[in-house]
């Protein structure tokens, strides 16, 4: 690896070789930067390829990048149907793999190359004379053991995949989650697949409002119908199942939208047991199998569950970054720029305006997160939006500031925002106000509901009752901020 100290001199380097990751090489070899790609897994997309099985509700139009479609097309490669729905398999199979081997990014890929720790040359997180003008350093465990590889700027895309998020209502691992773990799975296991045997005929308790959630219950439903002895118990923190619900046949992704109209049918058919409200404490082991006991007394507990899957989410890792100057929000953990408009407790649309290398900028000069992990804590990342992202920082690494803040972002609305699910046995709530994509002007309605509300008056569009939304850092409370029903 490279021992220069020049950093002019020095490749870009982009941790993850993952879809932004590639992404953001692909860009960088388009605007002649030299790079490098360090991916901790054996294969490219290491993490898509542990969930082959799932299949995307993005179609592959919103799911291929520009500028790594440009080095494909010469090899021969032919785009696959713009409509069609891939799998995870087939992304990594079709897509990101030829990609990885094209003359253009394969001799700057480097394989089970795992950072450890970013900091500055000679510069702790202290010291800030001459360190804009200091390389990187980035501390890489190899099968040859540890190095350094250094950077002029540091495109971070290494995803929030491998850092779940725990079981335990706190944010902490609940009581005997640890103990417990052999039967736990975090994620989207191959229900149907490879680990069928595991859940056929067993109790499982399926924890989390996500669409990993639904999907682990779709499947598990599926499994159920063959092996009518499995039993399958669903645990949300929460009320509200709106949102994972979604806008059926009004979301701009219709399988997204099927997904939760799906999910809704077996709620409604009686074929999940549903426990709302339910926040985890403990996990007890007892002689008829774990016993999952709730933080508020009640709501009492799940009983004799043999397998647990957990689809709570993830978290970025942020120990990389300790001798960075990096700035994060404060409960969101992406920028402290981004996170008013991706902040879930005041978003429910699914939708986010168009940001790039200004939003996704931390006081440490040359380096960005992008890809999921710029979303922190965040759900519902879209492959569009870390392509756009991808772009716009490799642009203003190029000098190119015209190109990067020109950012164009078109992203599916989910349609819940305007969809009525207020059936109060699902959802305890009234239906949603406002509705419509996010938009980029600064007159637009979103920008106003965020001025508005944040001086305590109704919204544009959203009635007369004012409704908590994303405001500016400056502005944002405290306290947690009440859920909104309304979207940014």
């Amino acid at each position: 690896m490279s021992s220069s100290n020049q950093p002019d001199a020095l490749p870009v380097v982009v941790i993850g070789a993952g879809p932004a990751g590639l992404a953001a090489a692909a860009h960088l070899v388009q605007r002649g930067l030299p790079v490098e790609v360090l991916e901790a897994g054996p294969t490219v997309a290491s993490n898509l390829a542990g969930v082959r099985q799932v299949r995307l509700f993005s179609p592959w139009r919103y799911n291929v990048d520009r500028a790594s479609r440009a080095l494909l097309e010469p090899t021969g490669w032919q785009a696959p149907d713009d409509e069609a729905l891939p799998t995870a398999g087939e992304l990594v199979d079709h897509y990101l793999a030829p990609l990885a081997r094209t003359a253009a990014l394969a001799p700057h890929i480097r394989l089970r190359a795992r950072v450890t720790a970013i900091s500055r040359s000679g510069h702790d997180k202290v010291r800030t004379a001459g360190r804009d003008s200091s390389a990187f350093i980035l501390r890489v465990e190899t099968p040859d053991g540890t190095h350094e590889q250094r950077a002029r700027a540091v495109i971070d895309a290494s995803g929030t995949w491998s850092q779940p998020n725990p079981l335990g209502i706190h944010g902490l691992p609940a009581l005997g989650e640890v103990e417990n773990r052999d039967h736990i799975v975090y994620g989207m296991p191959d229900i149907l697949g490879g680990e069928r045997a595991r859940y056929a005929g067993r109790t499982v308790l399926v924890v989390g409002a996500g669409h990993s959630a639904a999907g682990n219950l779709l499947a598990l439903a599926t499994l159920a119908a063959d092996v009518p002895d499995t039993r399958i118990a669903w645990v949300v923190r929460g009320a509200d199942l709106r949102r994972l619900f979604g806008g059926g046949e009004n979301d701009g992704l219709p399988a997204r939208g099927e997904l939760g109209s799906r999910l809704r049918g077996l709620v409604e058919a009686g074929r999940l047991e549903v426990h709302t409200g339910f926040g985890i404490r403990a996990i007890e082991r007892t002689p008829q199998g774990l016993r999952v006991v709730a933080e508020d007394a009640t709501r009492g507990a799940v009983e004799g569950v043999d397998e647990i899957v957990a689809a709570t989410g993830a978290r970025p890792d942020l120990s990389l970054t300790r001798e960075l100057r990096v700035r994060h929000d404060p409960w969101l953990e992406s920028t402290d720029a981004l996170a008013p408009l991706i902040d879930p407790n005041v978003h429910s649309c699914g939708t986010v305006r168009p940001h790039g290398h200004r939003e996704l900028a931390h006081p440490e000069t040359g380096f960005f997160a992008i890809g999921a992990k710029s979303y922190g804590r965040a759900p519902n990342f879209l492959l569009a939006t870390g392509y756009e992202q991808a772009r716009s920082v490799v642009a203003a690494l190029a000098g190119d500031l015209a190109a990067a803040d020109d950012v164009q972002l078109e992203l599916p609305e989910t349609g819940v925002c305007s969809v009525d699910l207020a059936s109060p046995d699902l959802t305890g709530a009234s239906a949603a106000c406002c509705g419509g994509p996010a938009t980029t002007d600064a007159s637009a309605c979103c920008v106003l509901d965020e001025v508005k509300k944040a001086e305590g008056e109704p919204g544009c569009g959203c009635g007369t009752t004012p409704v908590p939304v994303a405001v500016p850092i400056a502005l944002r409370p405290a306290a947690e901020p009440a859920k909104s029903t309304c979207c940014g």
